[in-house]
């Protein structure tokens, strides 16, 4: 089932004026883009998406001023008789037109003003739709930020990801969520994780409990949200499985709709899991800046492998 934003959660978030059509309120808002009817003014209506919430600004309504009566009330009409139509919204503190009221109440669609800019409103609508409306999912794991780069420590429960963080945190580094990180995903694809409202900036740890990141160490050690860039699965050191240790082998997992690149470190006893998950940090952006040390390794060694060759010939 697709998310649904109701047309009362903005009158909420944006102190809207509301003009008619209250009964219009519990309507559903599905999807994040916007709509200005500029030229269903001028009564074009073959494409009109009826699905996006409306907003009249001086332009339209400007227009709508010059045409005579009968096409006033016909557009007014045809832009609220669909059914999906969520609401409308006149921005700059303009007046409603009559015939606009007349409609909205005879098809129950809520009419809207607000004393803000067009451009304005449909920038702070967009991010707010876009964020309710994101895909989204919760992951039992820890989001940390590690000089910069969200690192997604996965893993089996009690295999020590809580622990790691802490240690993390004690480095210097960012702790956003520990156990249920909620993630959204972007229109972009990108992957915003953060931590619920709940549980934020705790950490669990066995044998101590619960503590409060923040009161501990500190405002600089948590943040509210982070992309996450890299996911680190932690997983019990199997004897007889091939473990990567070139680093040619890019795996993937994916989360949502997108694919981040996975990392897995074996655990056993002696292995200082934190320093591995920041060196991981460090590789990842190197990467990202060009430099891949284990592929620059398999190329001077197929160099040096092709000078041995030629000097046996």
């Amino acid at each position: 089932m697709p998310k649904k934003v109701k047309v009362s959660d903005l009158v909420k978030e944006f102190h809207l004026e509301i003009i008619c059509g209250e009964e219009g309120l519990k309507r559903p808002i599905t999807t994040a883009d916007l709509y200005r009817p500029s030229l269903e003014m001028a009564g074009y209506y073959e494409f009109h998406p009826h699905d996006r919430v409306q907003i009249l600004g001086k332009t339209e309504l400007t227009f709508f001023d010059r045409l005579s009566s009968e096409e006033r009330m016909d557009r007014m009409q045809r832009l609220c008789s669909p059914e999906e139509t969520p609401c409308i919204i006149i921005s700059r503190g303009m007046e409603a037109p009559i015939e606009l009221l007349a409609a909205a109440n005879e098809h129950h669609i809520t009419v809207m003003r607000t004393n803000l800019a067009t451009t304005i409103l449909a920038s702070r609508l967009t991010g707010f739709l876009e964020n309710r409306l994101a895909p989204s999912t919760t992951i039992h794991g820890v989001l940390v930020d590690v000089y910069g780069i969200g690192m997604l420590i996965s893993g089996s429960s009690g295999i020590g990801k809580s622990e790691t963080a802490l240690e993390l945190v004690k480095r210097g580094h960012r702790l956003i969520a520990d156990d249920a990180v909620e993630i959204r995903q972007t229109a972009d694809n990108q992957l915003i994780g953060n931590a619920p409202e709940l549980i934020r900036h705790l950490l669990e740890i066995r044998g101590i409990g619960i503590i409060n990141v923040m009161t501990l160490f500190g405002a600089g050690a948590v943040r509210t949200a982070k992309k996450i860039s890299v996911v680190c699965k932690l997983e019990i050191w199997q004897q007889d499985k091939q473990y990567d240790r070139l680093g040619l082998d890019e795996e993937t997992t994916r989360i949502i709709d997108t694919d981040i690149p996975l990392v897995t470190i074996p655990v056993r006893p002696g292995r200082n899991l934190a320093v591995i998950i920041e060196v991981a940090a460090m590789n990842y952006r190197l990467k990202r800046m060009g430099y891949n040390a284990a592929l620059q390794f398999t190329n001077k060694l197929t160099e040096s492998l092709n000078e041995d060759m030629d000097d046996l010939e």
